[in-house]
């Protein structure tokens, strides 16, 4: 079946970001957590720095509504040069304005809000903001306030 998901780039904190989304979405880390000391040397390759080696190669986790939000370390050692932008928002979309309030606190504390939750003039309640991580949140909920 096809699916979409989100990949998240960090420079060393993948780790420290995904057990955070874990703790806000609930939800458990689905197939093995690799890291880059898992990988088999490769002809032609270097081989990974000592300090590298415990970083992220690869994790998932569910979110919402069948969404993957998937991960890695992106090292300089590894040809990375690592730039966090605007360009690129997760766009959650709860079933109820208490699930929206309740993801949208807990993934905006220490972080950024760029936009509070309301009631926007498109009929839904919307808000937006910054992780502590840098990475940038959109939650829009179509329950009606009652």
């Amino acid at each position: 079946m096809a699916s979409v998901s989100t990949y998240l780039n960090f420079y060393r904190n993948t780790e420290e970001a995904f057990n955070f989304y874990k703790s806000v979405f609930k939800t458990e880390f689905q197939g093995q957590i690799i890291r880059i000391g898992d990988v088999p040397p490769q002809d032609g390759m270097q081989a990974f720095p000592e300090e590298d080696k415990d970083l992220i190669m690869h994790i998932m986790l569910p979110i919402l509504g069948g969404h993957q939000l998937m991960g890695t370390d992106a090292p300089e050692s590894m040809g990375f040069k690592l730039n966090f932008g605007n360009n690129m928002h997760i766009n959650l979309e709860p079933d109820t304005r208490a699930e929206t309030e309740r993801i949208f606190n807990a993934l905006s504390e220490g972080g950024q809000v760029t936009m509070e939750l309301a009631d926007m003039f498109w009929g839904d309640y919307f808000g937006s903001f910054i992780d502590k991580f840098g990475v940038h949140w959109m939650i829009n909920c179509a329950e009606k306030n009652s």
